[in-house]
């Protein structure tokens, strides 16, 4: 396997034990700096170009690119695959990570553990919005920080007001969160690698920090995620689009709380916590995925006329509630069913047999007006509200 480090800074621990990684196990690793590359267009033929010269021969990549260059950083990566290379960590799911907004809105319509959020532009609507995630004290985060940056704690009200107006007279989006107060300064970082974590430490504030970022001064512990977490942090992983990511939760009372999701985790506080091989980790999930380039579904399927990808929830009441998928006559419908999702778990290429339940949700492939069929009226109105029920906002 001959692998790509998309990095600009090719000293790093985590840069230098992943080429370590590769080497042991005779693969050969180059480092290329993101912002070398050229990005060439034109039909049937998309291609990169490394210090002006074309490159090719490489059989994945691994991007590890920095929230300064997202931009440019993530359009490379996008050219990757279009060029069909494996790509550790798609594009689309290295931008669903890093903005902190986008992250949380794909997150909650999942049933997944994550702090009261709100986000509010207007100036009126700062102090409503405080008391609809429970009142002060609360945490307000700049959409875009790393590291613990950008992560303010505000006892009261008053305070949290003057911070956000403070903020967003720099131009400055903010994020108002929940305060886990039972969580105590401590956090939990999980590395998901693939559909597994291999690695997870919990990581404490000293003093009067909130922040438990290693970068703050916290401390950290190697831990034995329980089943609750370690399932919280690969679906957040999988619903982000990662393949590999760092994902940290907060302790609270209610369970796992995701808080951020890292798509270039750092591996030496992780490493030297735990000692396990992660950068080692990382290379043989690539390595085993290089002959599955990621694919953009929807680019695939639009060649096939009214066919496509869409998600079907079987209410309750509805005629499919206690047949199998075989006697439900979706596949007479030109309906293939992909995964079953049923209470947060995900069930992939169900058997014929699965009997369908309330709630489940069916991710499937078919024809487009066979689906539409199966959504409710009731569903539909409801996704169409009346024009003129704008009017009296």
């Amino acid at each position: 396997m001959r692998l790509a480090i998309l990095s600009r800074e090719p000293d790093t621990y985590s840069t230098r034990r992943l080429i370590e990684a590769c080497e042991k196990r005779g693969y050969e690793a180059k480092v290329l700096n993101t912002l070398k590359f050229a990005i060439d267009l034109e039909r049937a033929n998309p291609k990169l170009y490394y210090r002006q010269k074309k490159l090719a021969g490489y059989d994945a990549v691994l991007p590890r690119i920095g929230a300064s260059v997202t931009y440019f950083g993530t359009a490379v990566v996008r050219q990757f695959q279009q060029m069909n290379v494996f790509c550790a960590n798609s594009a689309d799911g290295i931008l669903n990570s890093r903005d902190k907004l986008r992250s949380f809105q794909i997150l909650s319509r999942h049933k997944i553990g994550i702090p009261a959020t709100t986000f509010v532009r207007d100036k009126k609507d700062v102090l409503p919005a405080i008391e609809r995630v429970g009142g002060a004290p609360v945490v307000i985060k700049l959409l875009e920080g790393t590291q613990g940056i950008g992560v303010l704690l505000a006892h009261t009200l008053e305070v949290a007001n003057s911070m956000i107006e403070l903020l967003q007279s720099q131009k400055q989006n903010v994020l108002i969160q929940k305060f886990v107060a039972e969580s105590k300064g401590r956090d939990v970082r999980a590395i998901v690698v693939g559909d597994r974590v291999v690695a997870a430490m919990r990581r404490v504030a000293q003093g009067q920090e909130f922040r438990s970022n290693v970068h703050r001064g916290g401390l950290t512990e190697q831990v034995e995620l329980d089943e609750a977490y370690r399932e919280t942090a690969i679906r957040a992983t999988q619903i982000m689009g990662l393949g590999i990511a760092g994902v940290d939760m907060l302790e609270s009372a209610r369970g796992p709380q995701i808080m951020e999701l890292n798509s270039s985790p750092g591996l030496e506080g992780i490493e030297n916590c735990t000692q396990l091989d992660v950068a080692g980790a990382f290379v043989d999930y690539i390595a085993a995925q290089v002959d599955f380039p990621e694919i953009d579904v929807r680019q695939r399927l639009t060649v096939s006329r009214g066919y496509g990808v869409s998600e079907i929830t079987i209410p309750e009441g509805s005629e499919f509630v206690g047949k199998t998928l075989v006697a439900s006559g979706l596949r007479e419908k030109d309906i293939n069913v992909l995964t079953l999702q049923r209470a947060g778990k995900t069930i992939p290429n169900p058997i014929a047999t699965r009997t369908l339940e309330a709630d489940d949700r069916l991710t499937c492939f078919g024809k487009f007006a066979s689906m539409k069929e199966l959504i409710p009226k009731a569903t539909r109105s409801l996704r169409r509200p009346e024009v003129e029920s704008l009017d009296d906002a």
